[in-house]
């Protein structure tokens, strides 16, 4: 996929001054309040490996987001493709992540957007799905005003999460190319 640029935001391919800000990002509880736990800086650089090693293996990832008046670094949100077990694989999934200090401002929905336009108008994808924790009620209300749904029946228990853990229970959202179209 290609760079985007929106009214705020440079969605773009990594660089390795990236690393720090999204390690510290990542170390910061609050951030990662719905996942299993914070990243160490090793983690974290090995998350950003992953995110380049799909980008050349696929032509598409997660991004990471810049702010354009500043050149700040605000998160990172794209597509890439689910865990083969899932049980809605093959299919990709749009995901995004935040500094704290960039929350409320609608950053998120902006680059969401900007990220789900592209990969219809770049892809054949039928679909993008979008998952969280199930008291990740921010994350489900952003998957909402993007358009996508969710079917009680479609939730899950994410298999990277340990069993009995607190976060383990998902809920799916998705949302199809014929209802991105339609809006």
């Amino acid at each position: 996929m290609s760079p985007i640029e929106t009214e705020r935001l440079r969605l773009r391919r990594w660089r390795d001054a990236d690393r720090a800000p999204f390690a510290a990002m990542s170390a910061d509880p609050a951030v990662m309040e719905f996942f299993p736990s914070p990243l160490t800086p090793e983690q974290a650089n090995a998350f950003v490996d992953r995110i380049e090693a799909h980008w050349d293996a696929h032509g598409f990832g997660n991004y990471a987001l810049e702010e354009r008046a500043t050149g700040a670094f605000v998160g990172l949100t794209g597509v890439f493709r689910v865990f083969p077990e899932a049980h809605f694989a093959p299919s990709v999934e749009i995901g995004w992540r935040l500094a704290r200090p960039f929350w409320s401002q609608g950053y998120a929905r902006e680059a969401a957007e900007a990220v789900i336009a592209t990969a219809f108008a770049e892809h054949d994808f039928p679909e993008i799905v979008a998952f969280t924790a199930v008291p990740n009620i921010r994350s489900a209300a952003l998957m909402q005003r993007l358009g996508m749904t969710r079917n009680a029946a479609d939730d899950f228990d994410h298999p990277g999460v340990a069993e009995g853990h607190p976060l383990r229970r998902h809920v799916l959202y998705r949302l199809s190319r014929a209802d991105y179209e339609r809006r």
